[in-house]
């Protein structure tokens, strides 16, 4: 099989699609791969890397596009579109629930759509092509959050882990999964005061198991959302359900509660978000203003560190597009798991839970 690697065109975005080891695994098992020309630059990958592992470097974007298979990190954006080919592979992140744009195009386009984000094991919610990126970007939510809580940053002016005699900085943690439990790891290592609100009481107890005393776990309802959002130096939005858009649990009118300077960071923003005030942002311009509260919505944090979350995401995905490449469509019968993560095929939009956002889509 053909397949292309295009460099990514999301602003800052410098992970990429296959890494030179990937790469020498498909070729080495009879694939040809197309590598657009500094693809690999800003993850620490250059064009002789990829030469020396079989691959063919191109020039344009449209020599990359122009595949059976296409493997990408982020989904693609408009000035991509004109790209997107009847019956060619695309598997890379989608987020579809929260881009009706992409989602027609691709339905127009025949594309045959493969979502790393709701690709799905048996088990409860297990995402393999998810989780490497989600503890990536739980990681660097607190990383990023203490950077904004800095005054030259717009930020209250707060040190999460406070120092002897002055008290803690708080972190509130709406979501116990993945995110949330890798951003509460960072935040208490910081010595941060924490909470994690979550619904699953299972999950609540699991994290009780794993934090003892130092989080306090509390059930997510509405009133206990307003206590916790209204005490928070930082709170982390890390509410997740697969291919849906995430539900709005902090209102406006809570947001103006919030002490100013305080900041938001919601990792769900590229699926639509958790915060009814936040929207997405770009690396280059990660945060805005409003009701005095400093609002981060980047979509695709872990770009931030692309050595470390290109391998991390290869790690994970490399079985996955060696069966695409050996078996073509036909791998969706063979793997259940990779069946789930189909969204768009044959010009329909065939994913359950994007349908209940787009259900005239469906039609």
């Amino acid at each position: 099989m053909e397949i292309g690697v295009p460099k990514e065109t999301k602003d800052q975005e410098f992970r990429v699609g296959l890494s030179p080891s990937s790469v020498r695994v498909l070729t080495e098992s009879g694939h040809t791969v197309f590598v657009e020309t500094l693809a690999g630059a800003g993850a620490g990958f250059t064009d002789d890397d990829y030469r020396n592992a079989g691959a063919e470097i191109v020039e344009t974007a449209a020599a990359v596009w122009n595949r059976e298979m296409v493997v990408k990190v982020k989904e693609p954006l408009k000035t991509e579109y004109n790209f997107l080919l009847k019956d060619q592979l695309l598997f890379t992140y989608l987020h579809l629930a929260a881009d009706r744009g992409l989602t027609e195009q691709l339905i127009d386009s025949g594309t045959c759509a493969i979502a790393y984000e709701t690709v799905e094991q048996p088990g409860a919610n297990r995402l393999p092509l998810l989780t490497p990126m989600s503890i990536i970007a739980g990681r660097l939510a607190v990383q990023f959050g203490a950077r904004f809580l800095e005054r030259q940053q717009g930020g209250r002016g707060v040190l999460l882990g406070g120092v002897p005699g002055v008290k803690a900085g708080k972190v509130v943690i709406l979501g116990g999964g993945v995110v949330g439990t890798e951003a509460a790891k960072i935040a208490v290592g910081m010595g941060a005061s924490v909470q994690i609100l979550d619904v699953n009481v299972e999950r609540l107890s699991y994290l009780e198991t794993l934090f003892g005393s130092r989080v306090e776990l509390l059930y997510s309802n509405s009133a206990h959302i307003e206590t916790a959002v209204k005490e928070a130096d930082l709170l982390i939005g890390a509410v997740l359900i697969p291919g849906k858009k995430a539900p709005i649990l902090v209102s406006r009118e809570l947001v103006k509660q919030m002490r100013p300077g305080s900041v938001l960071v919601d990792v769900a923003v590229d699926q639509g978000g958790c915060v009814e005030t936040l929207h997405p942002t770009s690396h280059t311009n990660p945060v805005y203003i409003d009701e005095e509260v400093v609002h981060y919505g980047v979509p695709n944090m872990p770009g931030a560190v692309p050595w470390t979350s290109t391998q991390a995401l290869n790690n994970s995905t490399l079985p996955y597009v060696v069966q695409l490449a050996n078996l073509g469509i036909k791998a969706l019968e063979v793997n259940p798991a990779l069946a789930k993560g189909l969204n768009v095929k044959n010009h329909r939009l065939v994913h359950p839970a994007v349908l209940e956002v787009f259900p005239d889509l469906g039609k």
